[in-house]
Formats: structure tokens, sequence, C-alpha cells
């Protein structure tokens, strides 16, 4: 699952009701049991943030208690839950101080007390909160596509979460620009991209009966080789495993998951690091291989065998994005170039 780095909580749960039922029910009680962060006023105290952290902490521990209780760790909506929680909180603790990081925490505990409530139907709808701009109309179409879909049980995830960094992305564009949302789009379509394509390969290929070949005539074919690209960005300057967004690792843990459950067998995962084009390029190809190094570590404890791994540097060469624009601050032109502070994952197998 997607998760913030917090203690585990209590288990909630609640009666079978209907949608429209719960709805009235949670109407009825109001504020109670919200989950409420400070204003932004008040966030310069430590006794505030620490107020918020537990509020973060609380709700994290709710979705945890939904998992507990047998909801898929990749259902729609808990991965929706999840995901709202995940944004709001990467914008907390950059400081945001818009509407934004409370009304996605507000998505997340909406969708945590319909799941407590056993409410059905559950909604579908991924509301631009505080007016984050719609960007990216032909992957909110695809997204909604993808929700009909034969193959949508396998990808619910993938979705649930490209939409939500969708209205990420929005948010950042009205608040700072393009240059702020890029990288969070560039999450999203990964997201959508790649339920596409396992949306497809879930749907089991139908039998078609053919006339017996004479044995003569037959010919093997070699298994064509199948690849799968996951990226994790990293903080400026950093390398540990806690400086990757968060995004980013639950998208590779995602795949994980997905080799684990279809029992796929690896013949190779190469990892290849990045650096942006800050720092001298002897500095930046040795946090390059930092960056590797970690994810290395990070398979390996994840149950990867170290005799497929392939590890490459690659330094500050081939920037995704040369961000050569005026900026008028270092923090923005640091922004721009996050999606080049990177280590590309590379599963192969063979296909069938």
């Amino acid at each position: 699952m997607m998760k913030l780095k917090l203690p585990t909580f209590r288990k909630a749960g609640g009666a079978a009701v209907t949608l429209a039922a719960a709805v009235v029910a949670l109407l009825a009680q109001g504020t109670a049991g919200a989950q409420t962060l400070n204003p932004q006023q008040d966030r310069i105290s430590d006794e505030a943030i620490h107020a918020d952290y537990q509020t973060y902490e609380a709700t994290q521990g709710r979705i945890r208690a939904l998992n507990d209780g047998g909801r898929r760790i990749a259902d729609y909506h808990l991965s929706k839950a999840q995901c709202w929680l995940n944004v709001s909180f990467h914008e907390y603790t950059r400081n945001d101080r818009s509407a934004f990081p409370q009304e996605a925490l507000d998505e997340s505990a909406k969708l945590i007390r319909l799941m407590e409530a056993k409410a059905s139907p559950l909604p579908m709808d991924t509301p631009l909160v505080n007016n984050a701009e719609r960007l990216r109309p032909d992957l909110w179409d695809k997204a909604l596509k993808l929700q009909s879909h034969p193959g949508f049980q396998c990808v619910q995830q993938r979705v649930a979460c490209g939409e939500v960094e969708l209205v990420h992305a929005g948010n950042e564009s009205r608040q700072q620009g393009w240059r702020h949302a890029k990288p969070y789009v560039q999450i999203a379509e990964d997201q959508i991209s790649a339920a596409e394509i396992e949306a497809d390969a879930c749907v089991p290929k139908p039998a078609v009966a053919t006339a017996p070949t004479p044995a003569p005539q037959v010919v093997a074919q070699a298994a064509k080789p199948v690849h799968l690209i996951a990226n994790l960005l990293f903080q400026h300057d950093k390398f540990a495993k806690d400086k990757i967004l968060p995004a980013t690792l639950a998208q590779l843990d995602e795949t994980l998951a997905k080799v684990r459950r279809e029992g796929v067998q690896l013949t190779e995962v190469k990892l290849t690091g990045f650096a942006d084009r800050t720092g001298k390029p002897a500095y930046n190809a040795a946090l390059a291989a930092k960056r590797s190094a970690t994810i290395k570590n990070y398979l390996i404890e994840q149950g990867i065998p170290a005799g497929i791994l392939r590890v490459d540097s690659k330094g500050d060469a081939n920037q995704l994005e040369p961000c050569r624009d005026k900026f008028q601050a270092l923090a923005e032109e640091l922004q721009c170039l996050t999606p080049n502070r990177r280590v590309e994952v590379e599963f192969s197998w063979a296909g069938k």
C-alpha cells in the first residue's frame, strides 16, 4: 500500500448501510470525527504541527484498519483515500498555506467514513479541490474509460492515484504555474499509461479453435521479453530512501506487488541513476550512483535476487527537463528539475 511513514492505530468499523443512508448519517453527525488541521496562520508552533501530525497518523490508522478488515490494498476507493492522504501530507510538509492540504484530507476522510459504514455504491468522482485546474483532459478521459474496462479490477490503484495526482498537478499549476505542476503530471501520466497496458493484459484472451497442425510444420517461437519501467524521483541533493517522493516509491511498490501476485519470474532488473544539472559533473555522477544503490538495497529487502540486478549511473546526462527559463527563486528552479533526479527501474521477464 502507498502509505505515510507513520505509526499504526486502532481498527474502525461500522454496520452495512446504503450510500444514501450513509451520507445522511454523515451529514447528521456534522463535524464529529472530522479530520481538521490547524488554520494556516497557526502552523507556527511545535504544538500545532504535532497536533496536525497526529491528525494524519489517525487518518492513516483508519485506512490500515480498513485493510485489516479485509478491504484489498489495490481497491479503488481505499487507494484513493490513501493517495488523497499522501498528497495532503506532501503539501503540508512543503508549507502549502492554501486550503489544499485540508481539502485533500477531507476527501480522504469522506471515503474512509463511507467505507467504514460499508456504504454501497461508493462515489467514483474525483473533485478538483481548492479550485485546481483540470489539466490533461486526455488523461482524465482515459481514466474514465478505464473505470468501465473489463480489466479495471487489475488497475484500480493506478487509476485512483493517477486521478488524484492530476488534481495535485492542477492545484500546483493554479498556485505556482506549470513548471511546478510538471512532476505530478508525469506521475499521473505514468500511472494511467501503465494502467492501460495492464488492463488489456488482465483480460483473458478467448480460446480460438484451430485445426490440428501436422507435427513437422510446428515451429517453436521464443518468448518475447516483456519490460516495465518505474521511475523514482528524489529530493534535491538527496539519495536516502526517505528522500524519495512518496508517490513514486508507491508506484514501485505496486509493480513489485504485481510481480508477486502474478508469479512473474524476473530475468533482469536494471537500475539507472540520474542527477539534475546542479553541481559539478563528478559530484552528480557519485550522487546518481548512490541513488541507484539505495534502490538496489530496497529491492533486495523486498526479495528481488541480487544476482539479477544491474546497476548503472548516468550522472547529469539525459536531462528530461532542462529548465532554462528565468526563475525568480532557486526553489522554483529546483522544483522544475525534479524529473531529472531519478532512478529508472526496468523490470524484464519472459513473455508468453
